[in-house]
């Protein structure tokens, strides 16, 4: 099957219809190399059509939190300070600079996230 740049919606359908029906095909077959090009061409379309909005910054520290069972004063160990860590979570503090790079490091929260503007 020859295949191009997905441009419209149809050909988006379709293309997912194909990768669902070779979905197990193995690898270094001519249908794996199929799979593999229609994946490339599928994500370059949902990239493009479908973009994921990164997360809220405080709502992405708060999600991250519950991953890892921290309390408010765990954040605090994190960032600084007990005083800190509440205002940031009630939005009364705005993040700084030196917060953002110990989130993503011992929180492993991503940089993106986190220098993101928010209310």
């Amino acid at each position: 099957m020859e295949h191009k740049i997905i441009k419209t919606e149809s050909e988006y359908r379709q293309a997912m219809e194909r990768l669902e029906a070779i979905f197990d095909a193995a690898p270094n077959t001519a249908a794996g190399d199929e799979l593999e090009l229609l994946s490339l061409l599928i994500d370059n379309y949902e990239k493009e059509h479908c973009p994921i909005k990164l997360p809220d910054p405080i709502e992405a520290i708060k999600f991250r939190m519950e991953q890892l069972g921290y309390k408010t004063t765990d954040l605090a160990a994190v960032i600084g300070y007990n005083s800190h860590a509440s205002e940031v979570l009630n939005r009364k503090r705005k993040l700084s600079l030196s917060m953002m790079r110990r989130l993503h490091t011992q929180m492993r929260i991503p940089a993106e996230v986190l220098m993101q503007e928010y209310e």
